[in-house]
């Protein structure tokens, strides 16, 4: 099939694909505190990740983001699910979640913000960014064989995000 055929239409609904990833060693998760200068999430707690690349599947994005936020070199980079996340606009949000884990604690600054391992048990004391206290608990309760899940994101008439995730 030629590229045109592929139904890309600027009236269509699309997304930007992004990946996020959340690293653990033993019963810590890491966590990046955005930096104070950022202009969403600042000072809140969030995976690590990022956009990808027009030349990267999601796998080589999260590996990729991975490496240039926190310096480590992960094993067992698994994919947990995928959220769509519709912000009323024509475009939207395509986030690919991972897990990984690390052997190492040892971890490399970035601009994006301060890194901190925190205990699964100590999650709930830190300043999530607004999905987490959901997305979270669901992906690191997740065992090896669990098939991916699917969700969707939107926000409603007040602007309160709204989270669902298909069985």
């Amino acid at each position: 099939m030629p590229d045109t055929d592929q139904g890309v239409h600027p009236e269509r609904y699309q997304l930007i694909p992004r990946v996020l990833c959340f690293i653990t060693r033993g019963r810590e998760v890491l966590l990046l505190k955005g930096a104070p200068t950022k202009r969403i999430w600042a000072g809140k707690y969030n995976g690590v990740g990022g956009h990808v690349e027009r030349s990267e599947d999601f796998y080589s994005a999260a590996r990729r983001e991975v490496a240039e936020e926190t310096g480590l070199t992960v094993r067992d980079l698994r994919f947990r699910g995928a959220i769509n996340i519709d912000a009323g606009q024509a475009i939207g949000i395509g986030i690919f979640v991972f897990t990984a884990v690390s052997d190492s604690r040892e971890t490399a600054s970035s601009e994006e913000g301060m890194l901190e391992w925190i205990p699964f048990e100590q999650i709930g004391q830190r300043d999530l960014v607004e999905d987490l206290p959901v997305l979270l608990p669901k992906v690191l309760a997740m065992r090896d064989d669990d098939p991916p899940f699917f969700g969707r994101y939107w926000y409603d008439g007040e602007g309160r995000l709204r989270i669902e995730f298909g069985s």
